[in-house]
């Protein structure tokens, strides 16, 4: 699944909210030794986790972020080919709309401009409005992936994952706005 939605070999990929690494191990196997993943997360426990088990499968490709939950990512401008955002970008871990945006903001701005944002969505957390949010923060959509989860014989529902891009006319869209005020 992480190769379908683009996930290659030598890629800079931010895992935000990471927690114990879930996509976090199996994307830096794939990027490899060429790549490199930040994995970015509160959780001081989880972390200290994950990096264990990147380090017991001898994966040195993984970058520890501990965050106090601001939304500010500690990585420079434009530096990053892919953002995960995989079962977090909701009103659980963000109950203001304001900083859904803010942190729409932020990982435009390490964002390549090449690079695209992923986002995985369930069917028991996602709110209507959130794809109207991030295509509000100029992304466009590029293409959905589903696939079919169960557990026991049990349909667990569907997961939807959404890559967007970062629009490429926001720069003459505000040049325009300047222009008329």
């Amino acid at each position: 699944m992480l190769q379908q939605i683009g996930i290659r070999t030598g890629q800079t990929v931010l895992d935000f909210g990471c927690g114990y690494g879930a996509y976090t191990i199996p994307v830096a196997k794939i990027v490899g030794e060429q790549g490199r993943v930040y994995a970015l997360d509160k959780d001081k426990e989880a972390l200290d986790a994950l990096m264990q088990r990147g380090e017991s499968a001898g994966l040195k490709n993984i970058d520890r972020m501990e965050t106090s939950g601001e939304l500010e990512i500690g990585l420079t401008d434009e530096s990053i080919d892919v953002v995960l955002l995989f079962d977090v970008f909701h009103s659980f871990y963000f109950p203001k709309t304001e900083d859904r945006r803010r942190l729409l903001i932020e990982i435009r701005r390490v964002m390549r401009p090449s690079a695209f944002l992923a986002i995985s969505v369930w069917p028991n957390l996602v709110e209507p409005e959130t794809e109207d949010e991030i295509k509000n923060a100029d992304f466009c959509l590029e293409k959905e992936i589903s696939e079919g989860l169960s557990n026991d014989n049990k349909d667990l529902g569907t997961r939807r994952i959404l890559n967007f891009r970062k629009e490429r006319h926001v720069l003459s869209r505000q040049l325009i706005y300047k222009e008329a005020v």
